[in-house]
């Protein structure tokens, strides 16, 4: 069993990977298809910032086979197509493990063409590392060996997101649910609804709203205000909850949040006091994994002049166990045998501040330690140039998060 641990010298150490090897095989390539410019730019570039911080780790620590691992990104311009074009792009320069995160719609595209891509050219296969697309179907009816995700999912992070905030005495009993009109905000609805049981509640009302599009949210704030909801839980990411919480700010709403995406640079600055003791379900927060969370916290800031937030450190936990498979993955006749890669990697485990992080083979979802936290001043660490920050309320093991796998995925391996 492959642990990380923390500071960065044992990292270095555990990720020492075949140094001694002459310099003669074929690089690990990988490609980050990603959303890098356009209206939801901001998410993707915290996708990029992890994924270059984690490579840089891999790399001084000898890379793979002894050669640097290689880094090609793609911008993806936000949309299925360009990551459809893009993917074309980065097989034809090699790219062997594909990573993105911004947008579940994009991800369907992507384990798509990856799999019929690796249909078509058996010895050249591609694997897709999911760091952030939650959609429930990319672990249940699409799921494929050659795709792996490293975050939650719409089950998860409500049934954590409950957890955290009964235990918090928030949540109160009628709940509006608001979310983007595709896979992931459908998804969330679904569970939000699922959850009344669970959370003691009754959903008053339901909206979903389409994606990237509204520029003004006060008519949904005030719908949400009309239905005289206690709370509402949203799915909402990117400039959809940014508008949303302006909006809700400029309403003067008086509802309590409970979201999955609340730390997202730039929302609490939007929603100013209004953020005060709004909730959100997330994986990383340094408050509640003592000194290791702290030393990755300073190492981050120290090499990419920012302290790692909302989507970054899963990104960079989840680039950690691909290092752990390729540690484990040496050299077929010259290169990265990437049947063997995923077959490492559907069997990786790390630890993490969090706790410990696997993946589960049944369905290739990590099983991943989350935190609520909300917002307050008290909190350690001040976000957005604020006198706020995230102050955890509920630390849930991996084993305590987990939702079972879907009857629907059947995984089928080569061979």
């Amino acid at each position: 069993m492959n642990h990380f641990q923390f500071p960065a010298a044992t990292v270095a150490a555990i990720l020492a990977l075949c140094g001694a090897t002459p310099a003669l095989a074929a690089p690990v390539k990988i490609g980050l298809v990603e959303t890098l410019s356009g209206p939801q730019a901001s998410t993707g570039q915290t996708y990029r910032s992890a994924v270059r911080y984690a490579i840089d780790q891999i790399n001084a620590a000898g890379g793979w086979n002894g050669e640097p691992v290689q880094l090609l990104e793609y911008d993806n311009q936000g949309g299925p197509a360009g990551a459809a074009d893009k993917l074309k792009a980065a097989a034809a320069d090699g790219v062997q493990i594909v990573v993105q995160g911004a947008s579940s719609a994009i991800g369907g595209q992507i384990t798509e063409d990856v799999r019929k891509y690796n249909m078509r050219n058996p010895g050249k296969e591609m694997v897709y590392v999911n760091m952030g697309a939650e959609a429930l179907d990319l672990t249940g009816e699409k799921c494929n060996f050659y795709h792996f995700r490293f975050a939650g999912n719409a089950q998860v992070r409500t049934k954590s997101l409950i957890e955290g905030m009964k235990k918090a005495n928030a949540l109160g009993t009628k709940v509006y649910a608001i979310n983007q009109n595709y896979s992931w905000g459908q998804d969330m609805e679904q569970a939000i609804v699922d959850d009344q049981k669970l959370g003691g509640y009754t959903v008053v009302e339901k909206t979903l709203h389409d994606v990237n599009k509204i520029q003004d949210f006060a008519p949904y704030v005030a719908k949400i205000s009309a239905s005289g909801a206690d709370t509402v839980i949203t799915g909402n990411w990117s400039n959809d909850l940014l508008l949303l919480m302006k909006a809700s700010k400029a309403a003067g709403l008086k509802a309590r949040y409970g979201t999955v995406y609340l730390d997202q640079p730039g929302n609490l600055a939007n929603a100013g006091d209004l953020a005060l003791g709004n909730f959100v379900a997330h994986t990383f927060n340094a408050e509640a994994g003592g000194a290791d969370a702290v030393k990755f916290v300073d190492d981050y800031k120290a090499k990419t002049g920012h302290v790692p937030v909302f989507v970054e450190p899963q990104t960079y936990y989840g680039m950690m166990m691909v290092a752990d498979a390729l540690k484990r993955t040496p050299a077929s006749k010259g290169a990265l045998n990437v049947n063997a890669f995923a077959t490492n990697l559907e069997n990786a485990r790390i630890a993490t501040p969090m706790g410990e992080m696997s993946m589960r083979a049944a369905d290739h979802q990590a099983q991943l330690p989350m935190v609520v936290s909300t917002v307050a001043r008290d909190a350690r660490y001040k976000v957005d140039n604020t006198d706020m920050g995230f102050k955890p309320v509920l630390l849930l093991t991996a084993q305590e998060a987990s939702t079972p796998a879907q009857a629907s995925c059947k995984m089928k391996r080569p061979g």
